[in-house]
C-alpha cells in the first residue's frame, strides 16, 4: 500500500475555536452569558465586536487549552453546570475540528438572578 502523500497542512485560529466554544457554552443550561476575564479584556470587547467575549483558547505544543468566563443563573448548582460547560465544549470542539482538547477551565465571575415578576 502507498504511503499517504503530504499534501499541506490544516491551521485553526484560536479566533476559529472560540466561536465553536461560544455556541457551546450559551446553548448550555444554567449559563446566561459570557463575562470578560478582566477589565482590559472588557475594554477590548467593547471596542471589537466581533471578538469573542469570555473565551481565551491557547495553543502550545499541540495542547489546545480553553478558559471560559461565564455568568451562571442564581438557583442552579454551580458546580453541576461548570461540569457540564467542561464536557459540551470539550466534545464540541473535539467533534468539530478532530483534535484532542488538554483542559476545559470554567471561571463562574456572576450570578444572574432572573425577575420574579
Amino acid at each position: 500500500m502507498p504511503e499517504a502523500q503530504h499534501r499541506g497542512r490544516v491551521e485553526v485560529s484560536p479566533k476559529a475555536i472560540a466561536s465553536i466554544v461560544n455556541e457551546a457554552v450559551l446553548t448550555s443550561y444554567g449559563v446566561v452569558g459570557m463575562a470578560a476575564k478582566d477589565l482590559a479584556s472588557g475594554i477590548v470587547n467593547v471596542l471589537s465586536p466581533d471578538s469573542k467575549r469570555g473565551i481565551d483558547v491557547r495553543i502550545q505544543e499541540g495542547q489546545v487549552t480553553i478558559d471560559v468566563y461565564v455568568i451562571i443563573e442564581y438557583g442552579t448548582r454551580i458546580a453541576a453546570v461548570a461540569r457540564s460547560v467542561m464536557n459540551v465544549v470539550k466534545f464540541s470542539v473535539e467533534r468539530a475540528l478532530g483534535i484532542s482538547v488538554a483542559e476545559v477551565n470554567v471561571h463562574v465571575e456572576g450570578l444572574h438572578v432572573s425577575d420574579t415578576d
